[in-house]
């Protein structure tokens, strides 16, 4: 836990503001190397369409 705790300390406090991260990967270079971890963007997905809304009839 605590090796997990050092090598995500500066992402933990990065991730929550990226809605464009879908995935933070941890390999054993991170681990190991100290390398940073790998952030995997989310697939960007078209906006929603909405349509108008009608009256119960």
């Amino acid at each position: 836990r605590a090796i997990l705790e050092e090598v995500l300390l500066e992402v933990m406090y990065d991730l929550p503001s990226r809605s464009d991260i879908g995935k933070c990967v941890v390999d054993r270079s991170v681990v190991l190397d100290r390398v940073n971890p790998t952030l995997v963007t989310r697939p960007e997905t078209p906006a929603k369409v909405e349509r108008p809304r009608r009256a119960a009839s």
